[in-house]
């Protein structure tokens, strides 16, 4: 019997897998792919756009990334795997050359905050695979991740929510802060601090994907059967 009540959990182990290799495609791929193209194949990405494509042809429908500059690009120029993530980083993300790396003298297919999104992603989902159990609810089955024995005045309290959310604040509020100091202000962020403040909003994203695929009430034949920290039942049950 598993701490949640259920004697498998193997839905949360192949949902948190999936987002641990689906993230972790791309995180390698985004390394992999300029590095795979001959040196100087990708100039610097200046005009593009988060979005939207802007470097789908050289000129034309889904161009405009590629107007008033000498050195054009079009990802549909490059062969299937390669092309596949420029494009995805063509329509995700805003390519600037100034929050990119250069490998291979290439330019990355997404910024470097990115690179520490899907960094984190795949850490949220590795970690949901190990640690993540169905409690019927997404959040219940967030806070699952924590040791029961740390969730105790959570519970007895019902604070669930309030931990909830402060969990996942802690998660993204460097990013959040990061970004709209450097959007609001004249604070410019540097090639460390985005992945790393990336990486904690990914995790958190990680989590809550993972979790939202994972919290199924189907799974109980009631919400009297789920196994809550300390004993705990949901309230409405009780009261009932």
């Amino acid at each position: 019997m598993n701490k949640n009540g259920l004697l498998s959990r193997a839905r949360e182990k192949k949902v948190g897998n999936w987002v641990f290799y689906i993230s972790s495609f791309f995180f390698l791929s985004f390394f992999i792919a300029p590095l795979a193209l001959a040196p100087g194949e990708i100039p610097e990405l200046n005009n593009g756009r988060a979005n939207a494509f802007d470097f789908a042809t050289d000129d034309g429908l889904w161009s405009s990334g590629n107007l008033n500059t000498n050195a054009t690009f079009a990802w549909t120029e490059l062969d299937p795997y390669t092309g596949f993530i420029y494009a995805f980083g063509d329509l995700n993300c805003h390519n600037k050359p100034e929050r990119s790396i250069t490998l291979n003298d290439n330019q990355m297919p997404v910024c470097t905050r990115d690179v520490g999104i899907f960094f984190g992603l795949a850490v949220g989902g590795f970690w949901f695979s190990r640690r993540g159990y169905n409690r019927w609810t997404v959040k219940d089955t967030c806070l699952s991740l924590l040791p029961d024995a740390w969730l105790l005045n959570t519970y007895q309290h019902n604070r669930r929510t309030l931990l909830w959310l402060g969990c996942g604040l802690i998660l993204c509020l460097p990013l959040i802060v990061d970004g709209f100091t450097q959007l609001l202000t004249s604070y410019e962020s540097n090639n460390i601090m985005r992945p790393i403040t990336g990486a904690g909003f990914g995790v958190g994203l990680g989590v809550l994907i993972s979790a939202s695929y994972s919290a199924r009430s189907k799974f109980f034949k009631s919400a009297a059967q789920v196994n809550l920290p300390g004993g705990m039942k949901f309230r409405l049950v009780e009261e009932e």
